[in-house]
């Protein structure tokens, strides 16, 4: 079994590592002269067991050719089995034609992986469960959820309840409140005036004199999570969390969520948080134990569903 990453997940790659007790794979990336990305493995793979560890973050292209680019590598170099870790799937938002004359990208990156040579995928919490059907190859489909609920019960919140921040998320937001014994409330959105923007109308459920936990896959802006915060503490929440497996945060996320009236907002690593946009009320989590649990299960052929207890 060897663990290869790519640049934008060095230090994920060796957390993962630190958890299997197995030294991250040597591998040179860089590019020449003329912006072509060169990929140089340093070590033996014949007949290995290869992960290759890759998010999907800024610049997202060149992380997603470099993916697969390491990928080819590795089959060239007579990898036994190749397995893409993607923490945060590119182009996971591309994923149906719901308008005229527009990609289903998450389905071309799928198409791309399986013809450079992956054998297997994992990932982290895709936005639409449906993406796993774009593969052939197995998918082992993980969710942080156990990570961020756990988090949630030692904070022993007297009167926790888990909001959705839209009623098609009603169902992974019944999931987290199971974990925590809390009821379930959701943010009902509305078109305001005809083909205007879709903005939270109110709330169905009970959160006055609550701690509203809010929860999603990922937060990248964050304008939704501060309308969905104020129609909250307007319904009566005493406070608001979030809780977001993916911290994109791109554009003026950091400024609106660290400004805003969220008691605290609870990510994990999937992306890189570079120091400039963490603020004292983000805390971040490791999802790192999670992926390595589940690498080693694949590796040894054990079952993986157990990581979704």
């Amino acid at each position: 079994m060897k663990v290869f990453g790519g640049r934008a997940t060095r230090e994920l790659t060796e957390a993962i590592c630190a958890h299997l007790q197995i030294e991250p794979g040597a591998v040179d990336i860089w590019k020449f002269s003329n912006d072509n990305t060169f990929v140089r493995v340093l070590e033996n793979v014949r007949e290995e067991d290869v992960f290759i560890v890759q998010t999907s973050c800024p610049p997202v292209d060149e992380a997603l050719v470099e993916l697969l680019i390491l990928v080819d590598t590795m089959r060239r170099a007579s990898a036994r089995r190749i397995t893409a870790v993607l923490p945060y799937y590119p182009y996971v938002r591309s994923d149906k034609k719901d308008q005229p004359r527009v990609p289903i990208t998450a389905r071309l990156v799928a198409d791309l992986l399986a013809t450079a040579g992956v054998h297997r995928v994992i990932t982290v919490d895709l936005t639409a469960d449906q993406i796993q059907g774009f593969f052939t190859s197995p998918v082992d489909h993980l969710t942080a959820q156990p990570i961020l609920a756990q988090y949630f019960a030692q904070k022993k919140l007297a009167r926790p309840v888990v909001v959705a921040p839209d009623p098609g998320a009603v169902k992974r937001a019944q999931r987290f409140a199971e974990r925590l014994g809390a009821p379930v409330a959701f943010v009902d959105k509305r078109r305001v005036g005809g083909d205007a923007e879709v903005r939270a109308t109110t709330v169905v459920g009970q959160v006055d004199g609550c701690q509203a936990i809010l929860v999603d896959e990922e937060v990248d802006r964050g304008g939704s999570a501060l309308e969905a915060t104020e129609l909250l503490l307007d319904k009566g929440a005493s406070e608001v969390y979030l809780a977001c497996t993916h911290a994109v945060l791109s554009g003026p996320g950091v400024a609106r969520l660290s400004g805003s009236a969220l008691s605290e907002v609870v990510v994990t690593d999937t992306v890189p948080i570079p120091v400039d946009k963490r603020w004292d009320r983000l805390t971040v989590l490791s999802i790192a134990p999670l992926i390595a649990e589940a690498m080693r299960r694949t590796h040894t052929g054990e079952s993986v569903s157990v990581l979704f207890q």
